[in-house]
């Protein structure tokens, strides 16, 4: 269209449409109104996912639920909190009476108890996983960080409004979360809290049986596949499920453990039906793009806000990668707010956020 306008109007411009190309791309009305967000390439598999550790030295972490449970004739929500180990991919899964840092800081001592002491713990920033760093931090402020991490006290929290960045953890919680939630719905008021705890404890299970590589699926002359379960117990055979035969109607009867072994063999069975056929290789972000500096002027994306209506906000710090590319950055925004007589009073808000969240408007020279 704006090819066409200026030869109707008598210019012929050598080179026209690279030319028009160019000026479109650096106008900044257009970049507000039409621009997608920025993003950089893929980047590297972090250290501690590559080093051969124990089980569960590196943890990611986060939760998940609710899920209502019986007791009596009261109707309680519960939640799941689910480790996973970054080198070997097995899980773990506790169960939380609420989202509270007290609940939390028991669930992950009972991890400990069990698992072996932790090196480092990542996760988002919820509000209980930062109530638990400050009150760890509290304890050993005296400590230096090097000390701390003898403790297994070290956390590592994502930027907000970054759930891709911690994509070890909730592509789990997303395989568990889909078959279990379906099954839950059905008998859930039936289940009590200690019956859901040995739920999950037989779902753990069943999740760590799971081949991490389809290889040698096919091949009846291959080796066995490798599961999680051959690096925690040091054992080949599956864990098998109580003898007996447990059938739907278990689920009325005053025996809960023939309910939960019961709900353990559906999850088990609907784990290879939807589980095994869906795994794929898949990639996004495979191009390196310009990298975002210092005093760049971009836009912030709002999902509850249409787009004329982002804020404006200026680049003051990046935080690069061991690869150099830059996928975090600090912006500084003017909120405006009224005071007590009513005046509008504009300050400065600095926030942290990826780059998946700005759409570059001036770039810095």
């Amino acid at each position: 269209m704006t090819i066409n306008e200026l030869r109707s109007n008598g210019f012929w411009i050598l080179g026209c449409s690279k030319a028009v190309s160019s000026y479109i791309y650096k106008c900044t009305r257009c970049r507000k109104l039409r621009r997608c967000t920025e993003e950089q390439r893929m980047a590297n598999l972090p250290q501690e996912r590559m080093e051969t550790t124990p089980p569960f030295t590196y943890c990611g972490m986060d939760c998940f639920g609710p899920f209502c449970v019986k007791e009596g004739r009261k109707e309680l929500k519960r939640y799941g909190l689910l480790l996973t180990c970054m080198c070997s991919r097995a899980v773990h899964v506790e169960m939380l009476d609420d989202l509270s840092t007290d609940a939390f800081i028991n669930a992950l001592r009972a991890f400990i108890a069990i698992r072996g002491p932790v090196r480092q713990l990542r996760s988002d920033q919820g509000t209980n996983f930062v109530g638990a760093r400050r009150e760890f931090a509290e304890a050993l402020k005296g400590i230096n960080q090097e000390r701390l991490k003898e403790f297994g006290c070290e956390f590592i929290m994502n930027t907000p409004s970054t759930s891709h960045m911690g994509g070890i953890w909730e592509r789990q919680i997303r395989t568990i979360r889909s078959v279990l939630t379906s099954i839950l719905d059905q008998s859930a008021q039936r289940l009590d809290s200690a019956s859901l705890r040995t739920f999950l404890y037989e779902v753990m299970a069943i999740v760590n049986s799971r081949p991490l590589t389809t290889e040698h699926l096919n091949d009846p002359s291959g080796p066995q596949p490798l599961t999680p379960n051959h690096i925690l117990t040091m054992k080949t055979s599956i864990i098998l499920p109580p003898p007996g035969e447990f059938v739907k109607e278990d689920l009325y009867l005053r025996k809960r453990w023939r309910k939960v072994q019961y709900l353990a063999n559906e999850f088990w069975s609907r784990w290879r039906k939807e589980y095994l056929l869906n795994l794929q290789h898949r990639q996004k972000w495979h191009k390196h793009r310009r990298n975002a500096k210092v005093n760049d002027i971009v836009i912030l994306k709002d999902d509850t806000a249409p787009r004329s209506q982002w804020k404006l906000a200026k680049v003051t710090e990046v935080h690069s990668g061991t690869d150099g590319c830059v996928r975090t950055v600090k912006l500084l925004i003017s909120d405006s707010t009224l005071d007590k007589k009513g005046k509008r009073v504009t300050k400065p808000t600095y926030l942290e956020r990826p780059i998946q969240k700005i759409v570059t408007l001036i770039e810095a020279d």
